[in-house]
């Protein structure tokens, strides 16, 4: 959690810094361009997620071949879509910034940091893959050590480049890059370590064939899963900008106040994705259900927290963000809707790890596939409300992704579980 944390705080410190410029198109497009590289990456979060998964099991089983062999395959994958993406970084850049249809001054600023941020594509993608391998083998000090460095880093990089040297939004692209170039380093040296200086990325048993299309088709679900809850932020996030420059900017503060509350509950799902791994992973199904117990009790208890936390604060956090006074304004009218996201997003947070760990993720890809159906019918029948309908269907739809998961989880916890 501690380690989840610091993840949004990055997200606060760049918008609090490049908002100090006293610039709303400014800081509207680098709130874009950050938002659609997050989502993009939240598109690869199987390489996390998926190692999870596979290494708790492993670890569950007390296999010990097997977890090496899911850091060698998730590696390997994470190396292959990197690279592809810095290829790609110049189409993906003119389709993306085209279809949210920001104004001319918001467009520019978001293409300029997003080409420059796209080159830690293959290193952040690493330090995904690292991040869960952690994960999976309860190994928490070390993903805290990893995810720290990265983000720590970058809160520093981007407040000097930013505002010391004036580098503006390109000082906090390069920050960026510099962050995750420094953590994926760290995370292969904490591995070296613990694999006693040997990684074994040549054994041909790291490449079952049959372990390998598992990977793929886990990976394939999570995939598809995140492609649905990112056209949910990008579809929020493209309404805003067509409401204006100073209604984008002031969702793109609350979006930082909803992902420090929501990361909190970030972190229980990464303990529900480990402790249902290694149970499932040991076939102990008393275990497995006392977890999910646990964790949603925790869930829920966080959650009525941060959303009392957030409304109560959030003023004070909107003032620090943005020296805007129209883009307070906005942003202060609809504080109470972003407040209320990690309480209402509790069940959805805390039932994506359990179904992560067990591996129930066509599950999971298709009931978010029906939440996400629901929230585009709920933005069309409030459509005519602007701004209010808008966070009112981002509402609905945290209902509807939890609820749906709730209702489920019982019959799939009742199936027979597979032999390993």
């Amino acid at each position: 959690m501690l380690a989840n944390i610091t993840t949004p705080l990055l997200g606060v410190v760049a918008t609090t810094v490049i908002g100090r410029l006293g610039d709303a198109a400014i800081l509207g497009g680098v709130a874009m361009a950050s938002l659609v590289f997050d989502c993009i990456f939240w598109l690869f979060g199987f390489l996390r997620s998926g190692t999870v998964a596979l290494t708790a099991q492993a670890f569950g089983a007390r296999d010990h071949s097997e977890q090496r062999a899911v850091l060698a395959r998730a590696m390997m994958t994470a190396a292959v879509c990197g690279f592809a993406l810095i290829a790609l970084r110049g189409p993906l850049t003119s389709f993306v910034f085209d279809l949210m249809g920001g104004s001319a001054e918001v467009s520019a600023a978001a293409r300029h940091y997003f080409l420059l941020r796209s080159w830690a594509s293959p290193f952040a993608l690493g330090n995904y893959v690292m991040l869960g391998w952690f994960i999976g083998l309860a190994r928490p000090m070390q993903a805290l050590a990893v995810q720290i460095t990265v983000n720590v880093i970058n809160m520093v990089l981007t407040v000097v480049l930013v505002l010391g040297v004036g580098w503006g939004a390109s000082g906090a692209a390069i920050a960026a890059v510099i962050a995750e170039i420094c953590g994926l380093i760290l995370g292969l040296a904490l591995a070296w370590r613990m694999l006693d200086g040997r990684f074994e990325w040549r054994s041909t048993a790291h490449y079952n064939r049959e372990k390998l299309w598992r990977m793929l088709l886990i990976n394939r679900d999570i995939m598809l899963r995140t492609a649905a809850l990112v056209s949910v932020f990008l579809f929020f996030s493209a309404q805003g900008a067509r409401a204006g420059d100073v209604t984008l900017a002031a969702n793109a503060v609350l979006q930082n106040v909803v992902f420090l509350g929501t990361f909190f509950l970030e972190g229980l799902a990464n303990a529900a994705q480990q402790l249902c791994g290694a149970t499932y992973g040991a076939r102990d199904r008393t275990a497995f259900a006392r977890a999910v117990r646990l964790i949603m009790g925790w869930g829920i208890a966080f959650g009525i927290c941060a959303a009392v936390f957030f409304y109560v604060a959030g003023p004070a956090i909107i003032t620090m963000m943005t020296s805007s006074a129209d883009v307070r304004h906005v942003a202060n009218e609809f504080l109470l809707m972003a407040a209320l996201v990690p309480l209402i997003g509790v069940p959805a947070f805390i039932m994506d790890g359990v179904y992560v760990g067990a591996t129930w993720t066509r599950d999971m890809r298709n009931l978010m596939a029906a939440a996400l159906a629901v929230y585009l019918a709920a933005w069309w029948a409030m459509h005519s409300l602007g701004n209010t309908g808008l966070w009112l269907a981002f509402l609905t739809f945290y209902v509807f992704r939890g609820g749906l998961q709730v209702l489920r989880y019982p019959s799939l916890a009742r199936k027979p579980w597979p032999e390993r």
